[in-house]
């Protein structure tokens, strides 16, 4: 029998899992399609909906994972928002490019910055 942390620990992934797919989903629709539809939209939208709300919700920690958990709820309202799909498009497409560079910023450091910590060992 699994024990109660590895069960939580499952469905964690499980869950982060279900966010990223989602992510994915809508942000490759939105760039690889050439002519996206908001009724194409909505229908990915409820989709990845179906799967994501089989799991219930669990708390994330870190700060990429809940902006990445903000934005798939910002796409799900977007989907009954009135705006037309170049004005969602944007936002969203705007969204996870901010996304992906303070993801970008927090892992990797310019050279520059590298050196700057062995200079009391000469």
């Amino acid at each position: 029998m699994a024990s109660e942390k590895r069960v939580e620990n499952a469905q964690r992934l499980r869950y982060i899992r279900l966010i990223e797919r989602f992510f994915n989903s809508v942000i490759s629709y939105l760039t690889k399609s050439e002519e996206p539809s908001k009724e194409n939209y909505i229908k990915r939208i409820v989709n990845n909906s179906k799967y994501l709300d089989r799991t219930d919700p669990i708390a994330l920690y870190k700060s990429e994972l809940t902006q990445l958990e903000d934005l798939v709820k910002k796409m799900k309202e977007l989907a009954t928002s009135d705006l037309n799909i170049d004005e969602i498009s944007s936002t969203i497409l705007r969204a996870a490019n901010k996304l992906d560079q303070s993801n970008n910023n927090r892992r990797y450091k310019k050279d520059k910055h590298k050196n700057a910590q062995y200079k009391d060992w000469e």
